[in-house]
């Protein structure tokens, strides 16, 4: 029976599901209420930024428009997913005016400080399903610390795909706006693969499937990688790498600059911060309530590798032999015209964080290819 479709804690009385294979069993999913407003946001030319090196900063401007609405609302719980060179959302109506407040304000931040272009729109699901299409939500708890939303129905997709026509849209914020993004950084180094190939997957739905054909694809996906209990995770605690400066922290010090603020003072500051976790992570001490094993522990469990937003979205860590499996299979049901599906192989993982209290086990960090991603893997996709 669907929980009432009227209140501002809907998502937060969604039940959960742990077995992640259940993410194509569409009674986890329930229909989001028609006064919530969707939004989306995806980098424009986000290849060619890879091809210049850049998808580090891509992936901050994803996470960026995550971490500036949890931050307008305070903490507050809302369904998001994670894209790669983008993420998508949902709040409830007395929300809706903060998170379009805070992702006008991430599209100026990251033209100004990335130097990269962000498309965001926001629309509302009633809008989304007078064009035919619905949303519908799920909760999945990958630990005891965090949940993460996954989303069916073809109605992200929808907005997505509108957003991109110039359908739909927010202008983004007066030059000189910046986002609260507390919490926001990239302080480890690229996570090498520890079993041969890191994999980037995106399997959408074929022309020819219908719903039912669809999930059946994604769990049989899903199977094959749960052969091996945590063979897939990308986050083994050896592969975890800290350096001093970090390779990030140029980024975290655009991310976290205040007003009036010039980058170079920030950036001294950034430097000086990121010693001191350094130094503190390096010897495993406590200090205060943080302690170090325990912080990078929850790091693991809340790793958010594998997501559902009408697209299959998984990074895996896997054997060349695993890869090959996978991408078989999903050769042959695109062959029948069950799925579109894009896929990129490199060797390392890299992690964007999203740390709102580093003594609290409810921060969320943020997992792609290092060589192209998610962005690759759904260029695959379109041209295929």
């Amino acid at each position: 029976m669907d929980l009432p479709a009227s209140t501002s804690d809907f998502y937060q009385r969604l039940p959960v599901f742990r077995d992640f294979t259940q993410v194509a069993d569409d009674t986890c999913f329930r229909p989001l209420p028609d006064d919530w407003t969707v939004g989306v946001a995806d980098v424009r030319q986000s290849t060619k930024a890879i091809r210049e090196n850049r998808y580090k900063a891509v992936n901050m401007a994803g996470a960026a428009v995550i971490a500036s609405i949890a931050n307008a609302l305070k903490g507050r719980d809302f369904p998001f997913v994670f894209g790669g060179d983008g993420a998508s959302f949902a709040v409830p109506p007395e929300d809706a005016a903060l998170a379009r407040q805070a992702l006008a304000e991430t599209a100026t931040w990251v033209a100004e400080d990335l130097d990269l272009s962000l498309r965001i729109a926001m629309v509302s699901v009633a809008d989304i399903r007078a064009h035919s299409h619905d949303v519908r939500v799920a909760r999945y708890m990958p630990s005891e610390n965090v949940s993460i939303a996954m989303f069916s129905g073809g109605g992200m997709a929808w907005a997505d795909a509108a957003m991109k026509r110039g359908e739909i849209g927010v202008p983004p914020a007066p030059p000189g706006s910046h986002p609260d993004l507390s919490g926001l950084s990239c302080r480890y180094e690229l996570i090498p693969s520890q079993r041969g190939q890191v994999l980037s997957l995106v399997v959408a739905p074929g022309a020819r499937a219908d719903p039912g054909e669809f999930r059946a694809v994604v769990e049989a996906v899903t199977r094959i990688v749960e052969k091996t209990p945590d063979a897939s995770r990308p986050l083994p605690g050896q592969g975890l790498r800290l350096r001093w400066p970090p390779q990030g922290y140029d980024l975290e010090a655009r991310a976290s600059r205040r007003a009036g603020e010039s980058i170079r003072a920030r950036k001294a500051k950034v430097l000086a911060l990121t010693l001191l976790y350094f130094l503190i992570m390096r010897s495993g001490l406590r200090v205060g309530r943080f302690i170090p094993s325990k912080y990078t522990q929850e790091l693991i469990e809340n790793s958010d590798f594998r997501k559902f937003d009408d697209s299959l979205r998984m990074v895996l860590d896997c054997t060349p032999e695993l890869a090959a499996e996978i991408e078989d299979y999903l050769k042959k049901a695109a062959a029948k015209g069950l799925v579109r599906y894009g896929a990129h192989r490199q060797d390392a993982a890299m992690m964007t964080c999203f740390t709102p209290s580093p003594v609290n086990p409810n921060h969320v960090h943020f997992i792609d290819g290092a060589q192209g991603g998610y962005a690759l893997a759904a260029a695959a996709l379109k041209s295929g």
